[in-house]
């Protein structure tokens, strides 16, 4: 059975900025950003715990084609999603939004 999902609100900033980034690039390249995003959504929900804890109890998924990390935190059977960001980026941004 699917863990239940919640998506902070910063997430959706997350996600418009990539996939403006993406889509700015080549046309339809963001559509493609968000497919495997979700993707990596969902097979987070389906197997919360595949995934290592990175920092205290967040755990980190990789999304597929793209250098961007989804940070979430598995506890009662809930999935709570607090940022997708960019692997290049200073790690101290996201240890700031998930404390």
């Amino acid at each position: 059975m699917a863990a239940e999902l919640i998506i902070a609100p910063e997430v959706q900033q997350d996600v418009d900025e990539a996939y403006s980034w993406y889509e700015d690039r080549r046309p339809g390249l963001g559509e493609e950003f968000l497919g495997c995003a979700d993707a990596c959504i969902q097979a987070i929900c389906r197997m919360p715990e595949l995934n290592a804890k990175v920092h205290e109890e967040y755990r980190r998924a990789l999304v597929r084609r793209f250098p961007y990390a989804i940070f979430y935190e598995y506890t009662c059977e809930k999935v709570i999603v607090y940022s997708i960001f960019h692997t290049s980026r200073d790690p101290k941004k996201w240890r700031n939004r998930l404390v």
